[in-house]
Formats: structure tokens, sequence, C-alpha cells
């Protein structure tokens, strides 16, 4: 009995560590994506100091929160894929 609960506490993790790392690509990726609008309109309406300090922030937050949930996507894949060939 113990050992149920164990599996389905480790797969309600996973579930949740998924889901966590689905969102933070999402939003890095829409960070990213609102950046390039960012560049675009600043390259066509006037470069200025606003638009610098925005594409640098953008950028930072993008990358903080993209890298951490890269490495968590690619970590519950790798739990995944062992569970699945210690399972065989």
């Amino acid at each position: 009995m113990k050992e149920s609960d164990d599996l389905e506490s480790l797969e309600s993790r996973r579930k949740k560590a998924a889901f966590v790392a689905n969102t933070g690509r999402k939003i890095g990726y829409s960070i990213f994506f609102l950046s390039l609008i960012i560049f675009a309109v600043g390259l066509t309406v006037e470069f200025n100091n606003l638009v610098a300090k925005t594409l640098v922030t953008l950028l930072i937050v993008g990358s903080a929160v993209l890298a951490p949930s890269i490495l968590l996507h690619y970590a519950v894949r790798g739990a995944e894929k062992e569970e699945r060939e210690q399972n065989y």
C-alpha cells in the first residue's frame, strides 16, 4: 500500500512539474516574441533609450523564465522515459 501511495505522489509531482515547465516555456517564448515586436517597432519608428531599456529588460526576464523551464521540461521527459524503460 505504501508503494502505490509513493507512485501516486511521484506521478502527481511529475504532472505539476510538467505543468510548471510548459507554462514557463509559454511565458518565456511569449516574452521573447514581445521583445521581437518591440524591436521591429523601434526600428521602424524611433529606436530610443526607452526601447533599448525595454528590450534589455524583456530579454533578461525572458531568459530567467525560459532557461529553468526548458531544463525542467527535459528533466520530466527524462524521468518519464526512464520509468517506461524500467517497466519493460
